[in-house]
């Protein structure tokens, strides 16, 4: 639970193979809170404030933010975000949470995304919730950083993408940080 907050009790369930019913009574035992609960601590901690979006800009529900350096958010596959006939989600929303993470972690007023590379490595179904996670790796030029994004299903890698943002370059002359994913 501390490597993977965001872990389900299902998930818990096929990790360590016990019943649901197990997984509840030992989390309320050792005073662990359920998904939501931790969900919720995570997005009231104190994290960088977004400057260059409007809070309902962002697709997903940003958890973690530190300007210039790297960002999370949370994006659960409702039905409006998936094909009817087989519940596959529309990789455009996949896209829209990684790019629009990549862009609120830009230290910026005016940040947009001047490139993206991206790859679907499966599809996404609705109920999953996808955990995007950016990292800024480098600035090529004052107005331009490169941004990586990995959106997980659990604890497998869906979405990669590779973003060039161009930004007003008025505050990150030079950035550079982020950890490996």
């Amino acid at each position: 639970m501390e490597d993977n907050p965001f872990m389900t009790d299902r998930e818990l369930t096929r990790l360590l193979k016990v019943s649901i019913q197990t997984i509840r009574l030992d989390r309320m035992e050792l005073g662990i809170p359920e998904l939501r609960e931790r969900l919720k601590l995570m997005a009231e901690r104190s994290y960088d404030p977004v400057r260059s979006l409007q809070a309902d800009e962002v697709i997903g529900e940003i958890v973690d933010l530190q300007l210039d350096k790297s960002g999370i958010s949370i994006f659960e596959i409702s039905e409006e975000h998936a094909f009817a006939r087989t519940g596959i989600a529309r990789g455009h929303h996949l896209f829209a949470q990684a790019n629009s993470l990549a862009v609120a972690v830009i230290n910026d007023e005016v940040a947009l995304t001047a490139t993206a590379d991206i790859r679907f490595l499966r599809p996404v179904h609705l109920g999953e919730k996808c955990i995007a996670k950016a990292y800024v790796r480098r600035a090529g030029q004052r107005s331009k950083a490169k941004v990586e994004v990995f959106s997980y299903v659990g604890d497998e890698l869906v979405f990669e993408g590779q973003f060039v943002i161009h930004h007003s370059g008025n505050e990150a002359a030079s950035i550079e940080g982020g950890d490996e994913h």
